[in-house]
């Protein structure tokens, strides 16, 4: 059994991992929204994984097909699939829905990576997380308001997307117990290369000038390096200690909104964003107390909550 201290210096290099990852994911969110004026989603999602497909390119030329060994392929391909689904549907979204919204709304992702930690991983969560669960939820709900036709109806698809973010994480977390880092990226690149080059020439539309490409380069060079983070962050530590980082993305999200498209949420939707970052932050206080339990009484198995 390894010691307390070293399980909670493993869980805080996985929330600097997450934190990291979803700071850049969020400049890449904002880059491809801008593109979603001109360009189409398709495109936009094949452009973000060729900075990922180079580098796995590289590696097999450097360490060869080996790393492409896994007891679980099934897995490998599925999480492939499941992260282009998931960043196809979300920058479709974007094309009709504010950036810090959409954002916002993708926080059904953390939640249901709680329920799939619990569920798929046999995580411990206690009543006091699925509390603060059910509380983000109903901040969610105050979002989106369902039934008075305040968001667009696309908005439905970031909540699709974030159900298939949460799956790609619990399946990251399977897959670090049998697969390295490169294993699990050189299959993500792979699969979700091959995935959308299928329909790019029917929708591929050249970039008109040097802003648009430079803003491609970027998204795949900045996706690639985000995607790798996460990866790693859940390497290292459990999905639902790393999960409520992904609050980060709300701020980062309304920065980029404000400062790039000029747009602020309204009302009930700070409100509601109130209500997700309270369960979240709430989330983490009860982690820091498990762990700080848990490294007072190394002999005894403190339930998380």
């Amino acid at each position: 059994m390894a010691p307390q201290p070293q399980r909670r210096s493993q869980s805080l290099l996985g929330l600097a991992y997450m934190a990291a990852g979803m700071f850049i994911f969020s400049a890449v969110d904002t880059q491809a929204k801008i593109l979603t004026d001109s360009l189409h989603p398709w495109q936009i999602v094949w452009s973000r994984q060729l900075g990922l497909l180079a580098g796995v390119v590289i590696i097999l030329m450097i360490k060869g097909f080996s790393i492409l060994k896994t007891p679980q392929p099934g897995l490998q391909i599925a999480r492939g699939a499941i992260a282009v689904g998931s960043a196809t549907l979300f920058i479709v979204a974007l094309s009709y829905v504010p950036l810090a919204d959409a954002v916002v709304v993708s926080f059904t992702a953390p939640f249901m990576v709680t329920v799939l930690g619990a569920l798929v991983l046999a995580e411990k969560v206690g009543i006091h997380r699925w509390t603060a669960v059910c509380v983000g939820f109903i901040g969610t709900l105050i979002v989106i308001r369902p039934g008075l036709g305040v968001m667009h109806p696309a908005v439905l698809l970031v909540v699709v997307a974030a159900g298939l973010f949460a799956m790609r994480q619990v399946i990251s977390r399977r897959l670090s117990d049998t697969d390295k880092t490169t294993t699990t990226v050189a299959y993500t690149a792979l699969v979700g290369s091959l995935i959308l080059t299928i329909p790019l020439p029917f929708v591929w539309q050249t970039p008109s000038g040097s802003s648009e490409i430079m803003l491609l380069v970027s998204i795949a060079v900045m996706a690639a390096f985000a995607e790798i983070l996460v990866i790693k962050a859940l390497e290292v530590a459990q999905a639902v200690v790393v999960a409520p980082v992904q609050y980060t993305l709300i701020i980062w999200g309304t920065a980029y909104g404000y400062l790039v498209f000029n747009q602020l949420p309204d009302m009930w939707t700070w409100v509601g964003t109130a209500v997700i970052i309270a369960s979240g932050v709430y989330t983490l206080q009860r982690e820091r107390k498990s762990a700080s339990q848990n490294a007072t009484a190394p002999s005894q198995e403190t339930p998380q909550s």
